[in-house]
């Protein structure tokens, strides 16, 4: 009994080595998603820095393509992206030329979202680089079927 010092917690007199016990913290899901997010988005910024491409940029260029004439309510609506936000992330795609609003044939009060063509090369390069990007995240994950479940999994959390 020599050796039991009070000053110390519980945990201190159970740790056998100086390492930091993080498996209570680092075992969440919600945090390993959020390190996951952050280190799948830093990835993007630095594979998307010579473009001046943020993520949700990207994802709303995609959406217009996808979707040409759509109105902006209905894109943002797809992103998650609050009106007063998209109205500014439009702005400055419009203001790149990559994208133009044009009054929407059902409601002139609203505007329809169409890429420029300047805005079609650019993202057709930028989903090149995206393409050769997430077959690297495919990779690290195992394979397309391991994709497969991952994607279904977060799926289930949305």
């Amino acid at each position: 009994m020599g050796n039991f010092d009070p000053e110390k917690s519980a945990a201190d007199r159970f740790l056998a080595d100086d390492s930091l016990r993080e498996a209570a913290a680092t075992g969440i899901i919600g945090y390993r998603l959020r390190r996951a997010q952050l280190n799948v988005f830093q990835r993007f910024l630095t594979v998307f820095e010579t473009l001046q491409l943020r993520p949700a940029e990207y994802s709303v260029l995609v959406l217009i393509a996808d979707n040409p004439g759509r109105k902006q309510t209905e894109i943002a609506a797809a992103l998650g992206i609050k009106r007063a936000n998209f109205v500014t992330l439009a702005h400055e795609l419009e203001a790149r030329g990559l994208i133009e609003r044009r009054p929407a044939r059902d409601d002139k009060r609203a505007n329809a979202l169409h890429m420029t063509a300047d805005g079609t090369a650019f993202l057709n390069h930028a989903r090149t680089l995206h393409e050769a990007m997430e077959q690297d995240l495919v990779t690290q994950l195992g394979g397309p079927q391991a994709r497969d479940r991952f994607v279904d999994m977060l799926e289930r959390l949305s």
